[in-house]
C-alpha cells in the first residue's frame, strides 16, 4: 500500500528566527506520535542548514524548494544538489508552476534537474499541472502528458521510483480555488495510466502522486480519500503549526 506524504513548501516566507519558531511549533505537536504519513518541510535556502539540525533524529524530512543542475561554478545565486545534501535535505521541489511561469523553467530544464538530483541521492518532488486556459480549452491531459514525458525523458524505470509526482493545476496555487476530490482524482488516475503506459503496472501502482493547490485543513481529508491521491503539497497552510498537523492527521 502506497505510503502518504504531506510537505510543507514555505515558498519566500519566514526569514531564520520565525523558521526556528515554526520547526519548534511542528515539532512539539508530533512529539511522540508514530505517524505511517511521511512528513517534509521545505523552509527557504536561508534557513536549510539550521532546519537540518532541528530536524535531525525527528520523523520530519527536510526538503529544499529548488536547485540548479549543475554541479559547481560561476553560477551566482544558485545553490547546486550536493549543496543541498550537505545540510541535510533528503528532497527538493522541482518543476513547480511558480518556476515555471515566473522564471520561464522548461520542461527541459526540469529534466535536468531531475538527473542533478538523483545523482546527488535527492528525492525530487516533481510538481506538473496545467494553467486555467489550458483547463478551459480542454488541454489538461495533453499538457500533463508533455510534462511528463519531457520531464521524465531519459529516466529509467527504477530511477524514476525514487520519484514523488506533485499534481498542481496552477489555477489553484495561491487563488483559494481548489480542484474537487473528482477533478484531482481523474487526473491522479490519468497519471497513473500514463505510467502504466510508459513504463508498467508496477510503478504505476506504486508511485506516490501528491496533490497540491490550496489544500487546507477543510478540504484535505477528502482530496486524500481518493484512490489515487496520496498525500498533499501544502502552501499557504503550512506556515502555521496547526493547520499544518491538522493536514497530516487528515492523512492519517
Amino acid at each position: 500500500m502506497r505510503k502518504k506524504i504531506v510537505a510543507g513548501n514555505w515558498k519566500m516566507n519566514k526569514d531564520l528566527p520565525s523558521s526556528i519558531s515554526l520547526i519548534s511549533d511542528i515539532k512539539n505537536e508530533i512529539a511522540g506520535k508514530n505517524y505511517n504519513t511521511k512528513i517534509i518541510i521545505c523552509p527557504p535556502a536561508t534557513s536549510l542548514e539550521t532546519a537540518g539540525v532541528l530536524l535531525k533524529g525527528t520523523n520530519i524530512s527536510l526538503g529544499a524548494q529548488n536547485m540548479y543542475f549543475e554541479e559547481s561554478g560561476a553560477y551566482t545565486g544558485e545553490i547546486s544538489a550536493k549543496m543541498l545534501k550537505s545540510v541535510g535535505c533528503q528532497y527538493v521541489i522541482l518543476g513547480h508552476s511558480e518556476r515555471r511561469t515566473i522564471f520561464n523553467e522548461t520542461d527541459e530544464i526540469i529534466n535536468l534537474k531531475i538527473k542533478a538530483a538523483l545523482k546527488n541521492n535527492l528525492k525530487p518532488i516533481f510538481c506538473i499541472g496545467e494553467t486555467l486556459e489550458e483547463r478551459e480549452n480542454e488541454k489538461t491531459f495533453q499538457v500533463i502528458e508533455r510534462q511528463i514525458t519531457y520531464g521524465l525523458k531519459g529516466f529509467t524505470e527504477l530511477e524514476i521510483e525514487t520519484l514523488v509526482i506533485a499534481y498542481e493545476p496552477v489555477w489553484a496555487i495561491g487563488t483559494g480555488r481548489n480542484a474537487t476530490p473528482s477533478q484531482a482524482q481523474e487526473v491522479h488516475k490519468f497519471i497513473r495510466n500514463l505510467l502504466q503506459i510508459k513504463y508498467s503496472s508496477n510503478l504505476s501502482d506504486n508511485l506516490i502522486i501528491q496533490y497540491g493547490g490550496s489544500v487546507k485543513p477543510e478540504n484535505a481529508r477528502e482530496l486524500m480519500a481518493q484512490n489515487d491521491i496520496d498525500g498533499a503539497l501544502v502552501g499557504g497552510a503550512c506556515l502555521q503549526s496547526d493547520s499544518f498537523i491538522k493536514i497530516v492527521e487528515a492523512a492519517e
